[in-house]
């Protein structure tokens, strides 16, 4: 602002085309001067020059509420004046672009040159969410104070809050809600099939035996309504149960009876379990024990017996064997016994393989047959 006092002469005032120019003489308003030279009579008067840059819309100026008020002619032709009720938004266009949000109980006054300005309101009473069209152009803007914006991804359910209460369920998508006085919040719950590992269990079975189990189950979420709202953490609590029911499962049963169904648990505990979690709209699937670990000592002990186990089978396995041969060389001796041709055929076969290891053979055919002296063995003469 720029107080120009001349009681002989006029002044002369410049308006470039990105300014307008507030004028008042002896403290009352004159008028609202465009681009152009403009000549404003001072003899013997106070003249004020107040110059805003249509750079920025907003006509902020202690003079504001007075204009509107004393001169609405002016305030009608120069200015935009944007209100909003207590349950009201107003959305700012400026030149056919979102340009602001305003919030309840608003108030806003804009060059109307630095425009055009279009409003569109919303009723926030009735509804906070922002329409889809609304909410894509709101995600450009640099800063969006009265939205917020949440992404619901195609493996989720969302849940929408309003201070603090349950609203409704959100199916995948992006969504955008006013936040204008209200707490607005969105929880998202991955609806997918899921893993939980509950490892290390360290528990006594039934013949006094520490061992530490692994367990795993697979579930999903059925309904993120009741799994959110019945327990402060649906995850925590799959694990809990989980881990009660097969402590108390597992303590009634021996180690032999626990390695030698490893893979498979109790159907009763698996049962009570899926039943517990359905009543929070949890699905338990396949719950299997994914490891025993034994402690060093019981585990030393156990590799003994499996080893005293092997061998014994082993030795049965041999014993077989030999008697397998025995009987195969006692049939063998009873037919030669009655079959003499078949002895000179093992004779010849037992000569064959002698010969391939001496250098010279002397054979004697007698009554007796070969098997009785009647192969002399002698080394080569020296020549």
């Amino acid at each position: 602002m720029t107080e120009i006092t001349k009681r002989f002469m006029d002044t002369v005032v410049t308006v470039s085309e990105n300014e307008r120019v507030l004028v008042l003489k002896n403290g009352r308003f004159m008028d609202i001067l465009r681009p152009g030279r403009h000549k404003v009579a001072g003899r013997s008067s106070r003249v004020e020059i107040c110059t805003f840059s249509l750079l920025r819309p907003e006509f902020v100026s202690e003079y504001v509420d007075t204009l509107i008020k004393e001169r609405p002619d002016l305030a009608q032709e120069h200015l935009t004046e944007v209100r909003t009720s207590d349950a009201e938004v107003a959305v700012i266009f400026r030149d056919g672009r979102l340009y602001a949000i305003q919030g309840p109980d608003g108030r806003s006054v804009f060059l109307t040159d630095a425009g055009p300005f279009e409003v569109e309101r919303f009723d926030v009473s009735e509804t906070l969410e922002v329409p889809k069209a609304l909410g894509r152009r709101l995600g450009r803007l640099a800063t969006s104070e009265h939205v917020k914006r949440f992404n619901v991804a195609d493996t989720q359910k969302g849940l929408f809050y309003v201070d603090g209460v349950l609203e409704r369920v959100l199916d995948p998508g992006a969504y955008a809600f006013f936040d204008v006085g209200r707490a607005v919040n969105v929880r998202t719950v991955d609806v997918r099939r899921q893993a939980m590992e509950v490892g290390g269990q360290e528990m006594l079975t039934k013949d006094r035996v520490t061992i530490r189990v692994n367990l795993s189950a697979e579930y999903r979420v059925t309904d993120p309504v009741k799994a959110v709202a019945a327990v402060t953490d649906f995850e925590e609590a799959l694990y809990r149960a989980l881990q009660f029911a097969f402590r108390k499962s597992l303590g009634t049963k021996t180690l032999d009876e626990i390695l030698g169904n490893k893979v498979s648990v109790d159907a009763e505990a698996a049962d009570a379990v899926r039943a517990e979690m359905a009543g929070i709209g949890i699905e338990v699937g396949e719950i299997a024990l994914k490891d025993v670990i034994l402690p060093g000592e019981m585990r030393d002990i156990l590799n003994q017996v499996v080893s005293a186990e092997k061998e014994a089978q082993a030795n049965n396995i041999r014993r077989r064997e030999e008697t397998a041969a025995t009987r195969s060389l006692l049939n063998t001796a009873k037919v030669m016994q009655d079959n003499p041709i078949m002895l000179r055929l093992k004779e010849l076969e037992a000569l064959e393989t002698i010969s391939e290891r001496v250098g010279y053979l002397t054979v004697h055919n007698g009554t007796q047959g070969l098997l009785e002296d009647l192969v002399k063995l002698r080394e080569t003469p020296a020549k």
